[in-house]
């Protein structure tokens, strides 16, 4: 979620559904992933079942976006039902920080491109949350808020793509001799939008390598991405998402 990282919240309704639901459709359940912090996921064979918290309006159009992706840059969604959705498991499933650097960036940009699509309803324009985001920061405190308003009240931010929302390296898993994303977040912003979340992982990553964070960046911005609106997005989303890297983050806009 765009809030506290590893925050854990209360999954036992989620849970509840999750038993509900492998009942109905006749799945066995494996033990629960142990880095879902927002959801109930667990193995069901071939398949995920993954329960979302009821509190967690991010992922509301999830299971839209797995439909519309079709299995093109992203896991199949194989069934629904509310908030409870089947999903195909990548397998081997393992995700991008396994690869060298320079690989790593390359697969994200092809998988980005994959998802990244012009539409419209039913999912729901980010701004108005970003705005919400950053007040939530400003009250912890964040240096990187004022500069992430003029940045946003500059970019006007556009409503015209679906994108992930929380495209990163462990997001990105391998399905056999391909990769695939999962966890999306989806809402309609600019394609920058999901840059940013991508420089500052794998979770072992702080940014300290400037040179690799510019490499990442060029690399999105060959394959059609703005510069600045990549750099503005990653001061923005850094604001309430990575405050601690604020100095790096910031010497992104500064000229060198």
């Amino acid at each position: 979620m765009e809030g506290p990282r590893q925050q854990r919240f209360d999954l036992s309704e989620a849970q509840a559904t999750a038993f509900e639901m492998a009942r109905e459709w006749g799945l066995e359940l494996g033990e629960p992933f142990a880095l879902s912090y927002v959801s109930y996921v667990a193995p069901a064979g071939n398949a995920v079942l993954k329960v979302a918290w009821a509190g967690d309006s991010e992922s509301l159009h999830e299971g839209d976006a797995l439909e519309l992706w079709h299995g093109d840059g992203a896991v199949r969604l194989l069934r629904r039902s509310g908030r409870a959705l089947l999903e195909e498991r990548a397998v081997p499933g393992d995700d991008l920080s396994a690869l060298p650097e320079d690989e790593a960036t390359a697969i994200a940009v092809d998988v980005a491109s994959r998802l990244w699509r012009r539409i419209g309803s039913p999912f729901r324009p980010v701004a108005p949350e970003v705005q919400r985001w950053l007040d939530n920061a400003e009250r912890e405190g964040s240096e990187l808020v004022p500069l992430a308003r003029e940045l946003l009240a500059e970019l006007h931010p556009g409503a015209d793509w679906l994108v992930h929302g929380d495209f990163h390296h462990h997001n990105i898993l391998r399905r056999g001799d391909r990769f695939v994303a999962i966890d999306p977040k989806p809402y309609l912003a600019d394609r920058e939008y999901d840059v940013p979340s991508f420089l500052w992982n794998p979770l072992s990553n702080r940014m300290e390598d400037r040179e690799q964070t510019e490499r990442r960046i060029a690399a999105f911005v060959a394959a059609g991405l703005d510069d600045f609106r990549i750099r503005a997005w990653t001061v923005i989303r850094g604001a309430y998402l990575r405050p601690e890297f604020a100095a790096r983050i910031r010497a992104l806009i500064e000229p060198q």
